[in-house]
């Protein structure tokens, strides 16, 4: 199935810019292996798991993949990547993984979503402030949110110390490993009480005045 999502993506790549027009099928492999890594941090079987701005699938395809018993909903608010999503899904025959072409703030105000996941998952997005007050309200109280950070991810901690506070976050872990000779980092965060119900803001907000 990892095969069969590869050459999908090298295709769709073709039509729109979902990676780089000069991704390597390589480079590609060590995105899914990025990926799959959050499987060494956190046991993953039977949650219910959202992924925040899916794109291009990292990481919720080959999470969806490796976990089938787990259950993972995609966000993607972009119509040509929401619809790449969802045709992905039904030739992969994924039956644990559904895309929904929304925004993440609009989700977060909504009582079908608002406090039901266990778990967040969010690569390659925005800084970790927005991250934070998009994905923490959505997250069941003692769920986890995971942040796939750079070298900067300590410089990217300490700046999220208001959110963290306000949304009612606290950093448990931050997993550091190398794929590809390049240094990466996971950051975990528990959701330690609910988050104010203004939280998150309408659309936009977070990424103009992060918190």
């Amino acid at each position: 199935m990892i095969n069969d999502y590869i050459r999908e993506l090298l295709e769709e790549n073709k039509k729109q810019n979902l990676i780089s027009r000069q991704a390597t099928e390589e480079e590609i492999r060590e995105h899914v292996e990025d990926s799959e890594y959050l499987r060494n941090v956190i046991d993953l079987k039977g949650l219910r798991i959202l992924d925040i701005g899916s794109g291009q699938g990292f990481p919720a395809i080959p999470l969806a993949i490796s976990e089938p018993g787990s259950n993972f909903v995609l966000v993607e608010s972009d119509l040509k990547k929401s619809m790449f999503l969802k045709d992905l899904v039904l030739k992969l025959g994924l039956k644990n993984a559904e895309v929904i072409r929304a925004r993440i703030e609009e989700l977060g105000k909504n009582s079908d979503f608002r406090g039901c996941f266990d778990m967040v998952t969010c690569r390659a997005v925005a800084e970790l402030p927005v991250i934070l007050e998009w994905g923490i309200p959505v997250l069941r109280v003692n769920g986890l949110l995971a942040a796939w950070k750079g070298i900067r991810a300590g410089e990217a901690i300490e700046k999220s110390q208001r959110a963290l506070e306000i949304l009612g976050g606290e950093v448990i872990q931050v997993a550091d490993y190398e794929i590809g000779g390049k240094k990466r980092f996971i950051v975990v965060v528990k959701k330690v009480k609910e988050s104010p119900p203004q939280y998150p803001r309408r659309g936009g907000l977070a990424k103009k005045r992060p918190l």
